[in-house]
């Protein structure tokens, strides 16, 4: 069983090029499922069909998993399948087909650009060093002014120290793209590689730990977490959230969705066409606000 889940993660890992969050979450998943079979190798696996796959999922939602969890489940074991059927040779390399539990689909909530701004500023004025606040600045600046994932902008190396007007960022499955890159976090940039102590050679993370190594994503969320309290933002004004931001603003200034699923990399436009719920959603909250009868029916409680 060890080989298969072996041979499975290196897959994942090396031919999809799926984040090590992901290679963990899907090895797991199908490690559960052979757990629960009698399948010791690909033959085995690939025949194994939806009642298998429903069976799993039951004893996982007895667990107390979630709608959305379950989702993300199924969709692990199917990948794991259609894998198991391509290793065994089958013609039909498709994974059972089984309806997954229904989700509720939620907006990302954007801040406003003063926020996104505010919060890389103080994130950096809290750093007891000069150069890990402007780190930090630099990172958040990323996300905000670039739409790049905390990943992505983790994954930057030493080459991208003298930073151009473009860079390109590997994305989600090893996708590339272009993306543009604004005076303000070319300073940032500079103003951090100027006052790094470390060696940031082309080959090496650009971001660094106190002590050398590469910067942790979660520092840089409990830095975010501390400052959102101090500001009075939400729990949802994460990292992650400056990255829904730049695309509602760009959305909302007139950008179209095809540069905007560019922009984002993402890899299909109906990814990318949440952002215009976004800000039609935005758009709906500023008229109930501004609105003269609105604004007095709800002073009526109408």
């Amino acid at each position: 069983m060890s080989g298969l889940l072996a041979r499975w993660e290196s897959h994942l890992a090396s031919e999809r090029r799926l984040s090590p969050h992901t290679v963990r979450a899907y090895v797991r998943a199908a490690e559960r499922l052979l757990d629960e079979t009698d399948a010791t190798d690909w033959q085995a696996i690939a025949k194994l069909e939806a009642p298998a796959l429903r069976a799993q999922l039951a004893r996982r939602r007895a667990d107390g998993l979630s709608n959305r969890s379950a989702a993300r489940e199924l969709s692990a074991l199917r990948a794991f399948l259609a894998f198991a059927r391509r290793e065994a040779g089958f013609d039909d390399a498709q994974a059972p087909r089984l309806r997954g539990p229904r989700i509720k689909r939620t907006l990302p909530r954007p801040v406003t650009p003063d926020d996104a701004v505010q919060i890389a500023e103080k994130v950096g004025e809290k750093r007891r060093e000069e150069w890990t606040g402007l780190r930090d600045r630099a990172v958040l600046l990323l996300l905000y002014g670039a739409g790049m994932r905390l990943g992505e902008a983790l994954s930057l190396t030493g080459e991208h120290a003298k930073i151009g007007e473009t860079i390109r960022v590997t994305g989600k499955g090893g996708k590339t793209r272009v993306v543009p890159i604004l005076p303000a976090i070319r300073s940032a940039i500079a103003a951090y590689v100027a006052a790094c102590p470390h060696d940031l050679a082309p080959n090496t993370p650009l971001f660094r730990g106190t002590r050398g190594g590469p910067l942790s994503p979660g520092l840089v969320q409990k830095a975010m977490a501390e400052v959102r309290a101090e500001i009075g933002l939400p729990t949802n004004a994460t990292p992650h959230a400056l990255r829904h931001s730049f695309a509602t603003h760009l959305l909302g200034a007139g950008a179209d969705l095809r540069s905007l699923q560019e922009l984002l990399g993402h890899a299909s436009l109906g990814s990318t066409q949440i952002y215009t719920e976004v800000d039609a959603a935005r758009l709906l909250d500023t008229y109930r606000n501004a609105h003269p009868r609105e604004s007095e029916a709800r002073k009526r409680g109408d």
